[in-house]
């Protein structure tokens, strides 16, 4: 099977603008080529009815009976013969349309052997129930390509540019978004599609991202928040100066992924290619001689050529050429309806898998972002200290100094005059604030202004604070663990993942105390780039023998920016998109669009059931086909079970296949939702 009027490819769009366009008018004549397929279908069982009511109720001669049977066989086989002749004439003669050309055409002659039975019927009904089976395969398909052409849907149509006219009046030009300037100031309305990458100049409004992260909670943007192409406006109108060119932004990045995704095959896919090239002449070879080696020890030449067509028909590997790589395009595309973007089968041929997970701490299971998370005043109260300390850091361009006035964000509001500010190198900051002098800092500069500070309890980054010379007390900075990286990591060793290790430049306590926290069994901190690089490389060459190598793969989490390297080295990258990081979508072999680290266990139990689902399919069409072709070479079996052996087999397959496409709920939820 495999031939379908509908299957053409973008790549003959000159343009991407004309990707949305050219999805709808193939989707359209894919339906057009299914209810074209179903009418064929129908009219041919009605005129098989017709042709055997005939045969039965009249005394027609054998070539008569021929070319009533034609009609109904030529009506719904001549695309098949079509296909034939073409691989005949182009080389790759040994494929399924070639076998059911042979088996029916072989089938439509026996009759006129001597002293055989007319096969007329069979061999039209062999025909036809091949189309029936192209059918569901077509059906099939366009499921799973609406599933990934929702992706699709996210391009934006239009992009209305500000322009302000020599009166100074501001007025709108609707244009293409692949016509936009980087730095153009565009106006997005409610109900419409985010156009191109930009940041907010005016307004405040909530953005779906659905289509990108599979989240269906929104997200609230304002003034200075970044937006990112795909994303729908749901409610106020927002002024946006744009960042990127279209065809560099997250939406197209993400269309073009997609559409990639199917050149990089699985092992399964390769080697059922692989195989059927050997296995269909094979099969061609064994029939001719189970027709021909028989008669040379008496047997009936038309009892052998029955037999020899039916074990044709019985061997056409259908099931396995079209099953196999549509489980894999269901795999992929239930992921992307997860904001799971895998950028090929082989990716989740590796991910079904894994045994090692490697995370980078910061910007994967924490935010990477500095946060205070515990002040513990000595002289005066939390919200003083904190006061002081944000006063201090206001001009620093330290993550330190922002997470201070994050904590404390009415200091630029409240009056207080800060001078003669002395930044000390390594130490920390000086500065009058009113009439004190606040000194901000580490241990150094404590004991530099003769401050009498204390140790800290709580793993962070300690901020000291003494005023005038005193000890007032002390910050604790830390980088904040994701709300559901616990979570995630529970969900991987749910999933029977042996060791998660987590990779870090961050100090010794810090690493420690996140590791405990999350239930990590191992990791490593104070490390340079080019050390997690050779862990991993150490990994990769050691921790696994040659005779488990196969069976046991390292995958690497990173955000994506300062992680390439170690992204490209693992068996497979994982990456934090950050709802359109350029470094990971670039970067990783498989990108989570919302951030979640509990998306990695989701990826790695859709492609173990994707592997699943075709292994399956594979000891299903290969267990049954042996069962007929023997029943076949023996005598037992009949035209219609090896019907039921090619077709009704790869119809089953191909509905098996379609199950890859939906995604359930991993059992930790099953449990906790009572």
């Amino acid at each position: 099977m495999g031939h379908h009027e509908h299957e053409h490819h973008c790549e003959s769009c000159s343009h991407e603008h004309h990707h949305e366009s050219c999805s709808h008018e193939h989707h359209h004549e894919h339906e057009h080529s299914l209810k074209k397929q179903l009418w064929l279908i129908v009219v041919t069982a009605i005129l098989l009815v017709g042709a055997v009511l005939l045969e039965h109720n009249t005394s027609l001669a054998t070539w008569q009976l021929l070319l009533v049977y034609l009609v109904p066989y030529l009506l719904i086989g001549h695309e098949t013969l079509h296909e034939a002749w073409e691989g005949i004439t182009e080389g790759d003669m040994f494929n399924e349309h070639f076998l059911m050309a042979i088996a029916t055409i072989g089938a439509l002659c026996i009759g006129f052997l001597p002293g055989a039975e007319t096969e007329f019927p069979e061999a039209v009904f062999v025909m036809l129930f091949f189309q029936v089976g192209e059918l569901f395969e077509g059906y099939a398909e366009g499921k799973s390509r609406d599933s990934i052409a929702h992706l699709m849907n996210i391009r934006p149509d239009v992009a209305h540019v500000e322009r302000v006219q020599d009166s100074g009046f501001k007025v709108q030009d609707d244009v293409r978004p692949d016509d936009v300037e980087v730095g153009a100031t565009i106006v997005i309305r409610p109900g419409e599609k985010v156009p191109l990458d930009g940041v907010v100049l005016e307004g405040t409004s909530s953005l779906n991202t659905v289509a990108l992260t599979g989240e269906t909670l929104p997200r609230d943007v304002t003034v200075g928040d970044e937006v990112i192409s795909g994303c729908v406006n749901l409610s106020g109108v927002l002024r946006v100066r744009t960042t990127k060119a279209f065809g560099e932004s997250t939406v197209s990045k993400i269309i073009r992924l997609v559409e990639n995704a199917g050149e990089h095959k699985s092992q399964s896919e390769t080697f059922i290619t692989r195989f059927a090239r050997i296995y269909t002449p094979i099969v061609v070879f064994a029939a001719i001689a189970i027709a021909v080696i028989p008669t040379f020890f008496g047997g009936s030449f038309a009892t052998w050529l029955y037999r020899a067509l039916m074990f044709l028909v019985v061997s056409c590997p259908c099931a396995l050429v079209i099953s196999v790589p549509l489980t894999f395009f269901g795999g992929i595309g239930g992921a992307s309806r997860q904001g799971i973007l895998v950028k090929g089968a082989n990716y989740l041929d590796v991910l079904a898998k894994v045994d090692t997970v490697v995370f980078d701490k910061t910007g994967t299971l924490t935010h990477g972002l500095f946060a205070v998370t515990a002040v513990h005043p000595d002289t005066c109260d939390e919200h003083h200290l904190l006061h002081l300390a944000a006063h201090v850091e206001h001009f620093s361009t330290h993550p330190i100094g922002a997470a201070l006035r994050d904590a404390f964000p009415d200091e630029a509001t409240d009056g207080c005059k800060v001078s003669d500010v002395e930044e000390v190198a390594g130490k920390g900051i000086i500065a009058h604030v009113s009439d004190k002098v606040v000194a901000v800092g580490n241990t150094k500069l404590m004991d530099a202004v003769g401050a009498h500070w204390h140790d800290c309890h709580h793993v962070g980054t300690i901020i000291h604070v003494a005023i005038d010379g005193q000890y007032a007390g002390h910050i604790v900075i830390n980088d904040k663990i994701k709300d559901d990286s616990t979570e995630a990591i529970q969900r991987l060793h749910a999933l029977g993942v042996k060791r998660t290790v987590m990779l870090t430049g961050d100090r010794q306590e810090v690493a420690a105390n996140v590791a405990q926290t999350l239930g990590i069994t191992e990791y490593h901190a104070e490390l340079l780039p080019a050390d997690k690089v050779k862990f991993v490389d150490q990994e990769l060459s050691s921790h696994l023998s040659p005779l488990t190598s196969h069976l046991s793969k390292i995958a690497f989490v990173g955000d994506g920016i300062n992680d390439a390297p170690v992204l490209a080295r693992a068996d497979v990258g994982i990456a934090m998109g950050g709802l359109g990081s350029d470094a990971a979508i670039e970067a990783a072999d498989v990108v989570l669009m919302d951030d979640k680290p509990t998306k990695i266990a989701l990826a790695i139990r859709i492609a173990r059931r994707t592997l699943a689902i075709a292994r399956q399919n594979v000891l299903f069409a290969i267990g049954i086909k042996v069962a007929v072709l023997l029943l076949a070479a023996c005598g037992i079996a009949t035209m219609w079970m090896a019907v039921f052996a090619d077709v009704g087999v790869t119809v089953l397959a191909v509905f098996n296949a379609m199950r890859a496409l939906r995604v359930p709920r991993p059992r930790i939820e099953r449990g906790t939702k009572s």
